[in-house]
Parts: C-alpha cells; sequence; structure tokens
C-alpha cells in the first residue's frame, strides 16, 4: 500500500494539487475554527477560575447573603464555634476611580482582614511599596492595587512614593495613598483594611461574606445543616463551596461555548462533503487506471483501502495545518478580544493561550473522520468498478437508490430526539437530531428525484434537450443524489441559520418595543454599591436616584410622566448565577409592561404578584400559579411575604433568570424608594435635546458631580440591534463557506461525470449535435439536479430550523421565540444556488465537450 500511495497516489497530487489543496484547505478551515473557539473558551475560563482563586482564596466554605450585605455580628458567632479555625471577613463593592486622563474606571474594591489573609487568600495580601510604612494597610486611606488596577488608571509599573486615587462609590470622592501591590489577577483590584472601608464608604457593621477556614475532622455538612436549623440563624444567608463561583460562571457560559463550538463544527461538516467531490472526481478520472489495478492484481478491497489511505492522508495534512491555523487564531483573538467572543461572560479577563494536547487529539481525529467519511463513497465506487468494461470506456453501472427505508427511520429518529430534553442543560439530543434529518434527507434524495421527475418528465418529452436533461436525472437519481448532496447540506444549513437568525431579531426586536415603552430614559452612573444621587445607601447593584430627583424629573418642561426601575441581585442558589430582582412601574398594565408568555393570573389577596423570566420556570420551577418560597426566604423582610407567579416572561438580557414586580410592591415590602432608571413620556412636540439638557441640568444642580447617562429609545435600539447583528454576523460568514463548498461539489461531479462520459458526448457528437447544444444538455443537467437539490435544501433547512428555533435555544439560553420564516430571503438564496449550480456545471462540461469527443468514439472501433 505504501508503494502505490508513493507512485500511483504522488502522481495524482502532482498533477492536480489544487484541487486537492482545496480538500485539505476544508479540514484545515474547520478543525481551525473549531479548536480555536475550544482554546479562546478554555483559556478564558481557566484564566477566571484562577482569578477567581486569587480573590477568594482557598477556604473551606463561605457565607453570604442572598442579596446585599449582613450584620458583621454573624462574624463573631461564627469565629467563637469550635468547628471554625480561622475566620475571614470580607466587605466588597464595586467603585469608580479617576484614572490620569479624567476617565472614571469601574475598580472592584476589597476590604479584608490582613492578619488572617496569609492563610486563606495570600494573593489579597498586601505588598508594601518601597519606603512605605509596614503599617499602611491598617493605617486610614491607604490602599492596595493589583496590576490590572494600574493599567487601568494609567500608573507606571513601578509605584512612586508618593502616588494617590480618587475612588467613589456612594455620593462623595475619597482620596487615596496608593501604598503598594497585590498580587491577585483577574479585573482590576483595589484592597483595604476592611475597618477603612467601612468608614469611608460604608455601611458600617455590615459584611459582603465570611471566608471559613474549618478545624480538622469537622463534618462540613452536618456543621452547615447545624447552623442553618438554629432558631436565630439570620434569614437570607448561604454556604457556599469555594469553587462554586467558577462553576457558575463556567455554568453560565458552557450553553453558549457548545454552540458556538458545534457553529464551527459546520465548516467541518461541509469539509466532508468536499473531500468526497474531490476523491469522486479523481477516482472518475483514474477509473480505467484502478480497473488496470485490478487486472494486475489489486483486489477491490486494496482499491478501498487505496482511496481510503488517499482520504486519510488529506485528513492529517489538513487537520495538522488545522491545529496550527487553530492555534495561531486563538493567540491573535485572545490578544484582541481578551477572550470574549461576543457572549458577555469573560469580560475584563486578558488570558493567556492554555494549549491541550488533549483538545488538540479529539479536534485533529475529529478532521481525520470527516475526511475518512468523505472518501467512503469514491472509495466504494472504486472498489466495485468492473474492470472490463471500465477498460472499454463504458463506465459503470447506473446506481438507484434503495435505502428510502433508511432515510424514513432516520427522519422518525430525528423527529423523536427532537422531544428529549437537555442533558446536563446541554442539547445533545437536539444536535443529533439535526445530524438526523441531514443524513436522512441527503439519503431519501434518490426518492425525491424519483417522485418529482416522474411527474415533470412528460412535459419535456417534446423537446429534446431538456428531455435529455431531465432523463439522466430520472435514470441516473443515484448519481444526481451524490452529485447533489453537498448542496443540500450546505444549503439546508443557511436555510436553519437564516431562520433560526431571523426569527431571534424578530423577537429581539418585539421584546425592545415592550421593555422600551417610553421616549427618552436616565440611568444614575453606576458608583457602586450604594447611591450617588440620594446620599443614602440602598441594597441596590448601581447608583441610585432619590425620590425627590424622580419627582423633580416628572417637573420638566416637555415631560409628560415618568417610570422608574431599580434592579438587585438575588443569590437564590449557591450553584446558579445570581438572578436579577427588577422593581418597575406596572400602573398602565402587565401586559403594557412585560413582554408576557401566555395570560397574567389575577393575584389571591393578601399575596405579591410575580412576574418571572422564563430561565426561572426551568431552573427554579417557579410555575404560574405557585408561591415563590426562594424569593420570601431571599427578601429578608420583617413580615413575612408570600409571592405568587402571576406570569411569565421573555427576557433576552438575563440568560439565568429574572423577577419582576410593581415598584409599589417593592417599596411596600423594604421601605426602599431610591431607583436606578427613570423612563420618561414626552410631550407631543417636545425637544429631545432640550429636555435632556434640562436633565444633566438639574442633576447638576441636586448631585455633587452631576454624572447622569441619558439615552433615546432609538439609540438604545439602535445599539442592541447593532451588537445582535454584530453577534451573528459570523453566521452570514459559515453560509457562504458552506454554500462556496457545496457548489465546488457540484462542479466536481460534474466534471467527474462528463469525464466518464466523453463517448457520450462523442455519439451526440456524431448524431449532429453541436457542442453548444451538448453544453446546454450539461447545463440542464446541472440546472435540473441543482434544482432538486434547492427544494431539499429549503425543505430539509425548515425542518433543522424548527429545531434550532423550538428546541435547541430554549435548552440552551432557557428562552423562547417566535418562529419567523423569511420566505423572500430564502427564495432568492434557492435561485441563486439553481443558477449558480448551472454556471458550474456548464464550465465543468466545457472541457469534456471539446472536438476531441468525436475521436473517443473511435476506441471502439
Amino acid at each position: 500500500m505504501r508503494a502505490l500511495l508513493s507512485t500511483f497516489s504522488w502522481q495524482e497530487l502532482r498533477h492536480h494539487p489544487w484541487r486537492n489543496a482545496a480538500a485539505v484547505l476544508a479540514v484545515m478551515l474547520g478543525v481551525a475554527l473549531a479548536f480555536s473557539v475550544q482554546l479562546i473558551n478554555a483559556s478564558a475560563l481557566d484564566e477566571f477560575s484562577s482569578a477567581v482563586r486569587s480573590v477568594n482564596g482557598q477556604p473551606d466554605l463561605e457565607v453570604r447573603a442572598a442579596q446585599g450585605s449582613f450584620d458583621e455580628a454573624v462574624f463573631g458567632r461564627l469565629a467563637r464555634r469550635p468547628e471554625v479555625a480561622l475566620a475571614s471577613p470580607v466587605l466588597e463593592f464595586q467603585g469608580l476611580a479617576l484614572s490620569g486622563d479624567g476617565r472614571q474606571v469601574p475598580l472592584r474594591v476589597i476590604g479584608v482582614d490582613a492578619l488572617a489573609l496569609p492563610t486563606i487568600a495570600p494573593a489579597l495580601m498586601p505588598q508594601s511599596a518601597a519606603g512605605a510604612d509596614r503599617f499602611a494597610l491598617f493605617a486610614p486611606g491607604h490602599v492596595f492595587l493589583n496590576a490590572a488596577a494600574r493599567q487601568a488608571l494609567q500608573l507606571p509599573l513601578q509605584p512612586a512614593t508618593d502616588e494617590s486615587l480618587q475612588l467613589r462609590s456612594g455620593a462623595a470622592w475619597q482620596r487615596l495613598a496608593v501604598s503598594g501591590h497585590v498580587t491577585a489577577g483577574g479585573a482590576a483590584l483595589a484592597v483595604m483594611d476592611i475597618a477603612v472601608a467601612q468608614e469611608l464608604f460604608g455601611p458600617l457593621g455590615q459584611l459582603s461574606r465570611i471566608d471559613l477556614r474549618l478545624a480538622p475532622g469537622t463534618d462540613r455538612a452536618a456543621f452547615v445543616a447545624t447552623l442553618e436549623k438554629s432558631p436565630d440563624w439570620p434569614a437570607g444567608l448561604k454556604f457556599a463551596e469555594p469553587g462554586d463561583a467558577a462553576e457558575r460562571v463556567s455554568n453560565l457560559s458552557r450553553a453558549y461555548r457548545v454552540n458556538l463550538t458545534v457553529l464551527a463544527l459546520v465548516a467541518l461538516f461541509t469539509g466532508a462533503f468536499l473531500v468526497f467531490s474531490v476523491l469522486a472526481l479523481s477516482v472518475a478520472k483514474r477509473a480505467q487506471q484502478f480497473a488496470l489495478l485490478g487486472v494486475l492484481g489489486l483486489t477491490p478491497r486494496g482499491r478501498l483501502r487505496l482511496v481510503l489511505a488517499e482520504s486519510l492522508v488529506l485528513g492529517i495534512i489538513g487537520s495538522a495545518a488545522g491545529l496550527a491555523l487553530g492555534t495561531a487564531l486563538a493567540a491573535f483573538a485572545l490578544r484582541v478580544l481578551g477572550g470574549d467572543l461576543g457572549g458577555g461572560y469573560f469580560e475584563g479577563v486578558a488570558p493567556r493561550l492554555h494549549w491541550s494536547s488533549g483538545a488538540a487529539l479529539l479536534y485533529g481525529g475529529l478532521g481525520v473522520v470527516a475526511a475518512l467519511v468523505g472518501g467512503w463513497w469514491p472509495a466504494r465506487a472504486a472498489q466495485a468498478l468492473p474492470e472490463a468494461q471500465t477498460l472499454k470506456g463504458l463506465g459503470a453501472a447506473p446506481a438507484q437508490g434503495r435505502h428510502h427505508w433508511l432515510a424514513l427511520g432516520l427522519i422518525g429518529a430525528g423527529a423523536a430526539l427532537a422531544n428529549l430534553p437537555a442533558i446536563g442543560g446541554i442539547p445533545v439530543a437536539a444536535y443529533l437530531s439535526v445530524a438526523c434529518l441531514l443524513v436522512g434527507g441527503i439519503t431519501a434524495l434518490p426518492w425525491l428525484i424519483a417522485l418529482l421527475y416522474d411527474r415533470v418528465a412528460p412535459a419535456f418529452a417534446r423537446r429534446v434537450l431538456p428531455m435529455l436533461a431531465v432523463e439522466r436525472a430520472r435514470r441516473m437519481r443515484g448519481t444526481a443524489a451524490v452529485a447533489v448532496s453537498g448542496v443540500v447540506a450546505s444549503l439546508s444549513l443557511a436555510v436553519a441559520l437564516t431562520v433560526m437568525v431571523a426569527s431571534f431579531r424578530e423577537s429581539v426586536t418585539h421584546w425592545l418595543d415592550v421593555v422600551l415603552p417610553a421616549d427618552l430614559y436616565v440611568r444614575a452612573t453606576s458608583g457602586g454599591r450604594g447611591s450617588g444621587n440620594s446620599g443614602g445607601t440602598s441594597s441596590t447593584d448601581t447608583a441610585t436616584f432619590a425620590p425627590a430627583f424622580v419627582q423633580a424629573l416628572a417637573q420638566l418642561p416637555g415631560v409628560a410622566r415618568t417610570g422608574t426601575l431599580r434592579t438587585q441581585s438575588l443569590q437564590l442558589d449557591p450553584a446558579q448565577p445570581a438572578v436579577t430582582l427588577i422593581a418597575r412601574s406596572l400602573e398602565g398594565g402587565v401586559v403594557r409592561g412585560l413582554p408576557l408568555v401566555g395570560e397574567a393570573l389575577p393575584v389571591p389577596p393578601g399575596q405579591t404578584g410575580i412576574y418571572v423570566s422564563e430561565p426561572m420556570v426551568e431552573l427554579y420551577g417557579a410555575k404560574p400559579g405557585s408561591a415563590f418560597a426562594p424569593l420570601s426566604d431571599a427578601m429578608r423582610t420583617a413580615t413575612p411575604q408570600v409571592f405568587f407567579v402571576a406570569g411569565v416572561w421573555r427576557d433576552y438580557a438575563r440568560q439565568f433568570g429574572a423577577i419582576a414586580m410593581d415598584a409599589r410592591d417593592f417599596e411596600r415590602i423594604t421601605g426602599e424608594h431610591d431607583v436606578s432608571d427613570v423612563a420618561l413620556w414626552l410631550t407631543p412636540g417636545a425637544s429631545e435635546a432640550e429636555v435632556q439638557a434640562a436633565v444633566r441640568a438639574l442633576a447638576s444642580r441636586t448631585s455633587r458631580d452631576g454624572a447622569v447617562e441619558l439615552a433615546s429609545v432609538g439609540q438604545i435600539r439602535a445599539t442592541s440591534l447593532r451588537i445582535f447583528d454584530r453577534s451573528f454576523a459570523v453566521t452570514y460568514w459559515l453560509q457562504a463557506v458552506a454554500i462556496a463548498i457545496g457548489l465546488f461539489g457540484i462542479a466536481a461531479s460534474f466534471s467527474a461525470q462528463v469525464l466518464a462520459r466523453r463517448k457520450e458526448f462523442g455519439l451526440l457528437a456524431h448524431l449532429g449535435f453541436t457542442r453548444r447544444q451538448v453544453l446546454a444538455v450539461v447545463a440542464g443537467e446541472g440546472a435540473a439536479w441543482t434544482a432538486i437539490g434547492a427544494v431539499a435544501g429549503l425543505l430539509l433547512g425548515l425542518a433543522v430550523s424548527v429545531v434550532l428555533v423550538k428546541v435547541v435555544n430554549p435548552q440552551s439560553f432557557h428562552w423562547s421565540m417566535d418562529l419567523l420564516v423569511p420566505w423572500v430571503r430564502l427564495l432568492a438564496l434557492c435561485a441563486a444556488v439553481v443558477a449558480a449550480g448551472t454556471f458550474t456545471a456548464w464550465m465543468a462540461g466545457r472541457a469534456a465537450a471539446g472536438h476531441d469527443v468525436v475521436l473517443a468514439v473511435k476506441e471502439d472501433w
């Protein structure tokens, strides 16, 4: 076999390097895309996990509140327990720091007890700068920065002795001395003494978390159960494992990463068809040589193994090149994009490339398997060559499709798999359903060709050229199915992606129309925890506006009415990402304020109505008509509340859940009246620019810095849809690549066919057909074959799009969308494919329909 590869196969490669290079390129692109996505996601996740470990340390347990902070008296209670060897109090908040050029830079601030850090979180241990006081950590007004913070604030890498920064979290700016650094990685971070942080930024007597190191031999589960069952244990406090934070981010981004990888593998799937086309053409051109090898002693099985070995070589070369290209792409993307591929899951993380030999073997192996799958049918064709008939140039017997039962079985299996639930949050069965539908649909092509052209043929019985094209498609339905299989696969995937993206975009547009009903939106510039304009403290996650400011906005000229919104995070489950509690004005009715899925239920007397997003139903069991106890536990109100799930709504902004309630109910329950966003409805004829100027002037009079963010509904919609289009831009490129590979398959298949039919064309020339008429027959065959491929691709694509829209997206991201079929775009796509297929068939037939075809008939005289 090695001798044949080095002589027989090598000569083919030397004479047709570009054709084989195209197959290698297809495998290389598929492997490179999938491998680079894997490297980027793995590197970003590893870097984020490392940053979380460096900041959170390695305690045995963490104690956190479901929302906001909690009383520091819990720290003393835990520290006195015999099961606790060490307790470390921590206060965390998000602040704003002024950079060297006056920009406000988000900065995570952590207040710590330095005496407990060396054991639990050494990466947070402050290290004093040269010449600084060793006890600066315990003195007021001193802070220590990590490398990311120094870079974000444009401070020199080598600390100076007189460095300082201005930091804000709440109403006032504080000037702090930069006295050293910490080695913790990740996003911009500042560390200071916890008592100083409480005094300068508040709230006094409050903690964000407590890290616990347990005594040796302590039963962790029993210790947690004992505390939680204590009658005086504060409600809303949660125990978490040290790895839960990294696990939450991994869960948050897992569906996104898997879907991105599957999308990248589309190129590898279509690459298999290109390998098939190249080898099919190669086998057709060398048919007489294979037959001669058979006469000389090479068995049919030997011919099969020889073609498979050629596909193996193409796969190995393509996979090796793909791994190298994928590594380069990943390194470039990590340097430019910072590991965030548009999903927003790893913002602020600047990871280094983490090369994985296991992933390289996996994706390299997938490339080799794709090449072997693409080479299997040409290898079987080489095995089945009739040696004597092929040596005489008569070609092989026409293949007829006999696998319609297999096709129906695969399509049925695809429909059944689409109804199975996700496995571990990943729609594995849905992906298998798509694969079964594609393979089953392609297997059914001979039956579809017979079904269609048996009825179409009588219409062309009196027109010679169309009749020849249609009759060949009827009589050679197996050959036609093989030729258009690449177009069917690529077109079906293009149709499915087009329908999915159009459906998603239309659903997002409708969602924006409902959640953004006002003309202008005002947001307090985030200063971290607390109130940026009210002067008080709050449990909200952003800066807030005081009620007086909201009332003043309603009195501005040009403002007809106002609405408010307030958000805060709730940690309902330590193993899941936090959900968002949204308190918004619903005076106009919940139907107008939220994009409900179904009808809103009446709220029973004595209960508080809430409206949950779709992920809450699946992840937390918050079904309409039931009471939602986890929210009652998390709110920690003085008077017990019963929250009734009155409806479900769509929310495309928060993948892991949101809870909406009327702002009046929130104020009644919590006693907090500050808001984070204000919606303004303008009077008819009012100038938006003048209203914005009036809002800014009001903010300047009522707060120290007057910093607010304003945006019109048009700006928010345009920005949201621009981000959406940019996120899905890669799908259009993949569609173009897939269709180009399918059309190349058509060209290669027709090249193989016309080379094997030179004597047939010579006979037509002897019968009086001109070269132009012969080319018209070939082009007609291309049109007939590509038309059936377009019909099959359209039908298959619509079936796959239903699975993507109704199964994959809900199981991956826990939200639903309406199915929208852009018929005009799809029909234009199919027409373009038919036209391109006809043209490529005509081009492929030009060389074989030359003047020498007449001489080909003389070979049998």
